[in-house]
């Protein structure tokens, strides 16, 4: 005999149908061309029932593209998480940028189609303006911490005189969905190689 399912796990179950039929259909319709309707119908609920569960559409994809990014829907943020940890605590300043050129393609690979959907509305939309910097930030806040240990590794010794805020900026944009998008999405590029291109390149602009 199947147990009976609480009232909290079909609510859990229900939420999560809701964001997996919207992490398909944002990258497949966009954001205008994507309803609540949309995914109400797509998860198997009522409207009513995404309203109340997320309120806005923009939650909805707020919540979609933590999710997406984390890999869980667990409250757990980026620095704090197993792969972003080995990567400040890894003592080998090379190895710790091959640790970042893979757990950018770990969550890439993830989120590129979702981040998308939110940096092609941004021009229009002054919500997804808002997210796409809010996600900017995040990441760079993310970036910094890493450039701040590879800085104390190498003795403050890094190329051309970054320091830990330019050196921030290069792996923002080296790591970033932007370049992932340019080179994996659009050219075709497999993701492996694109990890070893971001790897070798953090590389060599960042270690003498």
């Amino acid at each position: 005999m199947t147990a009976r399912l609480s009232r909290a796990e079909k609510t859990r179950r229900t939420r999560q149908r809701m964001l997996e039929a919207a992490a398909r259909l944002f990258p497949e319709r966009g954001w205008k061309g994507t309803t609540v309707e949309d995914i109400a119908r797509t998860a198997g609920v009522g409207v009513q029932t995404v309203y109340f569960t997320f309120g806005t559409k923009r939650a909805v994809l707020t919540e979609v593209l933590d999710t997406v990014i984390a890999g869980d829907a667990d409250p757990v943020a980026t620095l704090d998480r197993p792969w972003a940890r080995a990567v400040v605590a890894e003592p080998e300043p090379a190895v710790q940028l091959t640790r970042q050129a893979a757990g950018a393609r770990a969550v890439l690979e993830r989120a590129a189609p979702v981040l998308e959907v939110v940096r092609g509305a941004a021009g229009a939309d002054p919500d997804m303006a808002e997210l796409w910097r809010t996600n900017q930030r995040q990441r760079h806040t993310v970036q910094l911490r890493f450039a701040e240990a590879l800085v104390r590794k190498t003795g403050g010794g890094l190329r051309d005189g970054h320091d830990a805020a330019s050196a921030a900026d290069v792996a923002l944009t080296l790591l970033g969905p932007e370049t992932y998008g340019l080179l994996v999405t659009a050219q075709g590029w497999p993701a492996a190689r694109w990890q070893q291109w971001a790897a070798d390149a953090l590389t060599r602009q960042l270690l003498p």
